[in-house]
């Protein structure tokens, strides 16, 4: 017999005011009225309705309630990571849109994408995903009419800003750029070079800006076999904003001068991948830019919007690399990330880098700062600690130099003799100098490139101001262009090749080792490698577990510009163990990741702070709900 009407009826009742777990009966036809929730003022809407989803029945439950307290500080508990990407998704469920007297679900397929990029940031925490998130339950399809929460977060930045009358699409304005007309002008770039050139995110800043990176290349968006990557930082502090406009120009200029027939630059275009990231720090930019060119202080906007100085928070492997420089067979190059390192203050900005580098075998970087005129190479930590300038340099003294000349040999005013000029302290040194025996820090991007990953970087200090006024920029570019151009073509040095077995197929991770010079080089997942040498005769062995090493000696002459194709096969080993050049683990036991996985060179998750607590205990973040009582969100707790 099957049960009574009014049985059904409440069964459903409670079924829909079960939270969470249950399908919410919600109907569309609604009362809309203002929406006056604080962490959700910044939405693409200003009008909600009562009951919600979540069968909140006012502003003031929503405001009591677990949920938005999670919402308020989301932000903080992932150090800035999708932010404000969550808190709005969040708010669209907490608050939901009412337009018309119809309320409307948020998209599945943002939450599903966003839920994709940001469950790390979770497991990193060892946080349940939210309830309330759940991108089944609470949100809807394209074809049921619903809408993107996310959509302000561009608003504006799509839209096209018109070239001032009369000047043709190749005009560059040289002009300082806010974060919104950044992104407009690579956008638009990429747009015009659309078979060469495209941009993507590498993260957000914590204040929630898109990193955002042009990349040009003969086919934009993949890995080229034996096509070198490059990468162009600017504006990693804040306040120094000359880099940031020099790589807005570049951007522009590659572009008009390959669809011009350049045949320089559609060579080097054809033959090399370069990313530029214009803005690492588009947060402290808007403190600096709020007081604007000749006004701005030292270190105004310096730091990122967690008070964090962006140069100093990358993972100090140098002293690692010192502390076991004597050792035999210890790795001196990709260097694991130190457990404890997570532990602290990691910014996102850092972490996308990180993420970036892990993702693309970068061969050559540079950094453009302000402050001074010189070019300065790694080592910028001093081998002995306590010396505040100290040469020490790496294992490719050699290299860097070079690279560093590339740069500063065309630069106008680096060669200007004048000691008047800014920088005249660096002129008996060429105006390049090893960064410790300038002055040593830790947590450098410079050094942390070097020693965890293929890529060498240098750091380009482009003049004394900070924030120079807008009528020097001009002359900024024309000191820096031919210098830029020159360092990119750099990565064309030394040697390439493919290492491969038997078979042809492609060996991922193999060691490109050189002879005198400690520090190695590994084979992307495609098997090809660069090795940046300098001229002369070099003893080159290929290895990798399982196999036999190959050895060959290759010639580099003087003035060779391309760089030389040496490719290895190797014949794999006999049976028996294949522990070959495992070599002692880094970080203690296993090379252990920030949860305890083993941590292969690259490999390591990114983003975790703490390690859990000890089992039974609630994890560090359980402070924040500890005032909520019985409301407390046990739905976050994994355990």
């Amino acid at each position: 017999m099957p049960p009574p009407p009014l049985l059904l009826l409440l069964a459903a009742l409670v079924l829909a005011a079960a939270r969470p777990g249950c399908e919410p009966a919600w109907d569309p036809a609604a009362t809309c009225v203002d929406l006056q929730l604080r962490t959700c003022s910044d939405a693409a809407y200003n009008q909600t309705a009562f009951p919600t989803l979540l069968e909140h029945r006012s502003r003031e439950v929503v405001e009591s309630s677990s949920e938005y307290v999670l919402l308020s500080v989301l932000h903080h508990l992932l150090e800035g990571q999708c932010n404000p990407d969550l808190r709005l998704l969040g708010c669209a469920v907490l608050a939901p849109r009412c337009q018309g007297g119809q309320v409307r679900r948020p998209c599945r397929h943002v939450c599903e994408g966003l839920r994709e990029a940001c469950q790390p940031a979770f497991d990193a925490i060892d946080m349940a995903w939210p309830y309330f998130l759940d991108c089944g339950r609470y949100f809807a399809s394209q074809q049921e009419g619903c809408y993107d929460p996310l959509e302000k977060l561009r608003g504006g930045l799509d839209e096209e800003e018109a070239l001032p009358s009369g000047h043709p699409a190749t005009f560059i304005h040289f002009t300082h750029h806010s974060y919104a007309q950044m992104v407009r002008v690579l956008k638009r770039t990429a747009a015009r070079c659309a078979h060469i050139a495209k941009t993507y995110s590498i993260g957000r800043s914590f204040d929630g800006r898109e990193l955002l990176v042009l990349e040009l290349s003969s086919r934009p968006g993949q890995h080229e076999l034996m096509e070198p990557e490059v990468k162009l930082i600017g504006n990693i502090h804040g306040n120094e904003v000359a880099g940031r406009e020099i790589l807005i120009y570049l951007a522009q200029y590659l572009c008009s001068e390959y669809l011009l027939g350049n045949d320089r630059i559609q060579r080097l275009l054809n033959t090399t991948r370069i990313h530029l990231l214009p803005s690492m720090n588009p947060d402290g930019y808007e403190v600096a830019a709020a007081e604007g060119a000749g006004y701005n202080g030292w270190t105004s906007g310096r730091q990122n919007a967690q008070n964090l100085d962006l140069n100093r928070n990358f993972p100090d492997l140098t002293s690692e690399y010192y502390r076991t420089a004597s050792a035999r067979g210890a790795r001196s190059d990709h260097i694991a990330i130190p457990q404890h390192y997570w532990w602290g203050k990691v910014a996102p900005e850092t972490k996308a880098i990180m993420k970036w580098m892990r993702a693309v075998p970068f061969v050559l970087s540079a950094s453009l700062h302000g402050g001074d005129l010189v070019v300065s190479y790694p080592f910028d930590f001093s081998k002995h600690p306590q010396e505040e300038k100290m040469f020490s340099p790496t294992p490719d003294e050699k290299m860097f130099k070079l690279l560093a000349r590339a740069y500063a040999d065309v630069h106008p005013m680096m060669m200007d003799r004048s000691e008047n000029r800014c920088g005249g302290n660096f002129l008996k040194r060429g105006s390049i100098i090893n960064g410790a025996d300038w002055y040593s820090f830790t947590g450098g991007m410079s050094d942390f490139n070097y020693l965890h990953s293929n890529c060498f970087e240098i750091t380009v200090e482009l003049g004394c101001v900070k924030f120079p006024p807008e009528e020097a920029l001009y002359t900024l570019w024309q000191h820096n262009k031919e210098p830029l151009l020159n360092f990119v073509e750099m990565v064309h040095r030394g040697i390439k090749g493919v290492v491969m077995d038997k078979f042809g197929k492609p060996v991922k991770n193999a060691r490109i080792s050189v002879k005198g010079i400690r520090h190695d080089i590994t084979t992307a997942p495609d098997g090809d490698y660069w090795r940046l040498l300098p001229p002369g005769s070099h003893i080159v062995i290929a290895q990798a577990p399982g196999y036999s090493k190959v050895i060959k000696k290759v010639t580099i002459p003087a003035r060779m510009k391309r760089a030389g194709r040496v490719d290895f096969i190797l014949q794999p080993l006999g049976t028996g163990p294949k522990n070959f050049l495992l070599g002692p683990r880094r970080n203690g036991p296993g090379g252990a990741g920030p949860h305890g996985e083993p941590e292969e060179p690259g490999q390591e998750p990114l983003g975790a702070r703490r390690l859990p607590e000890a089992s039974g205990s609630k994890p560090w973040w359980w402070s924040y709900f500890r005032s909520l009582g019985q409301h407390q969100p046990r739905w976050l707790l994994k355990y």
